[in-house]
């Protein structure tokens, strides 16, 4: 999963980075309003951690851009203004979520990952479909109740997939989900990590539609 952090504090902003690469998200950054509202609207993220106090536009400045242009990325604030107003009218403007500085990083990706599961339609830690269970908290996948081992970006094309069940996904789309901007990996590996989930949970659980992407639709 894919997401970005709008912060202007340099070491906040690798620390969230490094966090959130170690519970295999694909992390961008931004460091301004201008360079946040730009990414936010041009990529389609799971998620975004936002910032209040930026320069070169706020983000309340941000929210309202984004839901304007008709983004529904789930939003979580993370910010030192912890009055009443500020969380009111954060809610108000789009986010979905409000954390205030300082913060356990457990609790934030935590938040992250129930944003993402709501966004998804299924709040649901685990996923089940067919003889597959998938429990996202844990990043653990059984198959007919066996424990099955994957790589981190098997599991989480799997898990990309399961929570768009039933919608066509094109390999570019899975590609600027499970990648950030920084990384120039070929689009065509996603081939690769799909024959291997194949391999390991039954060829049917995948579908291809040639020429355009793959879908999981049981």
């Amino acid at each position: 999963m894919r997401v970005l952090v709008v912060e202007d504090e340099t070491d906040l902003a690798r620390t969230l980075e490094k966090t959130l690469e170690e519970e295999e998200f694909a992390v961008d950054l931004a460091a301004d309003g201008e360079d946040g509202l730009f990414k936010m609207t041009e990529v389609a993220y799971d998620a975004v951690i936002l910032d209040l106090m930026l320069p070169r536009g706020d983000g309340w400045s941000l929210l309202r851009g984004l839901r304007q242009a008709g983004r529904r990325t789930p939003v979580l604030i993370v910010t030192a203004r912890d009055a009443i107003e500020d969380r009111v009218r954060g809610l108000d403007l789009g986010a979905d979520d409000y954390l205030t500085k300082p913060f356990a990083l457990a609790e934030l990706v935590a938040r992250i990952r129930a944003l993402i599961r709501r966004a998804s339609g299924d709040p649901a830690p685990t996923l089940v479909i067919g003889d597959v269970t998938i429990d996202t908290a844990a990043r653990k996948v059984r198959c007919g109740g066996s424990p099955i081992e994957l790589t981190a970006r098997e599991y989480t094309l799997l898990e990309l997939l399961a929570r768009h069940r039933g919608v066509l996904l094109t390999r570019s789309t899975i590609w600027e989900h499970i990648y950030d901007e920084a990384d120039d990996t070929a689009s065509n590996v996603v081939d690769v990590y799909v024959s291997a989930l194949r391999r390991k949970l039954g060829r049917d659980l995948i579908q291809t539609r040639r020429g355009h992407g793959y879908m999981i639709d049981v």
